[in-house]
């Protein structure tokens, strides 16, 4: 497993059951000064996630033993570590369900080994970027703290997914300010999302429905014709 050493070297999981692929893939990370660790498998993968932190996970979805989605709905019970995920199809269905379970980004294959380095570094950035925030967002029983990715309905804790948190923030970070399905898949997703864009009214739709069962009222407005924003009471 990887040693951490004073000067933090970022550590990738390369989830590929396909050698030549996972070799190309190391290497190429390697080459960028990433430290890289391999599993072939999804039981396996499941077991190097959760005996070491990587900080970024390229999963492949079809896996012997776990097949992609088991491994990130897994992973996604414990830690919110950025996964991007490899699919061979490039059907949407497929980039639909992986975003839904809590992938942070996907790559088609075939593709080119320099695009997936700079699809890593990316999200990593994205990601360490969130991780510098250290903000509170307050409103009537509503209170949304960044740096411990928590969210609190009149003093109770509510549980939310990654991406579900991330709509959340950037959404109350903008109140009143209405945003289409497809920005809100650039800016909380990172990338401009070329397929359904009904993956953002699925995430709304669970994030409503987790507010309001803890007492919470409708902070997220529909806007018909032009997308969600977030309400706040005068």
């Amino acid at each position: 497993m990887p040693e951490r050493c004073a000067t933090k070297v970022e550590t990738i999981l390369v989830v590929e059951d396909e050698e030549p692929v996972r070799d190309l893939v190391s290497m190429y990370l390697k080459k960028e000064g990433f430290q890289v660790e391999t599993a072939e498998d999804g039981e396996k993968a499941l077991v190097m996630a959760r005996s070491f932190t990587p900080d970024l996970i390229l999963l492949d979805l079809m896996l012997p033993k776990l097949d992609g989605w088991t491994v990130c709905k897994e992973i996604r019970k414990t830690t919110s570590v950025p996964i991007i995920m490899l699919t061979a199809r490039g059907e949407e269905f497929d980039r639909v369900l992986g975003l839904e379970m809590g992938a942070d980004d996907y790559i088609t294959k075939p593709f080119s080994p320099r695009e997936m380095v700079a699809r890593v570094k990316a999200v990593l950035r994205r990601t360490k970027q969130a991780g510098e925030q250290n903000a509170l967002l307050s409103f009537p029983g509503l209170l949304i703290d960044h740096s411990a990715s928590r969210v609190e309905v009149d003093g109770r804790e509510i549980q939310l997914t990654p991406k579900e948190f991330e709509l959340l923030w950037f959404l109350a970070s903008h109140p009143r300010r209405v945003y289409s399905r497809e920005q809100l898949l650039e800016y909380v997703w990172g990338y401009a999302y070329p397929g359904d864009p009904r993956t953002v009214d699925t995430h709304i739709k669970r994030l409503r429905e987790k507010l309001k069962n803890n007492g919470a009222k409708n902070f997220i407005v529909t806007v018909w014709g032009k997308g969600y924003r977030f309400e706040v009471a005068e």
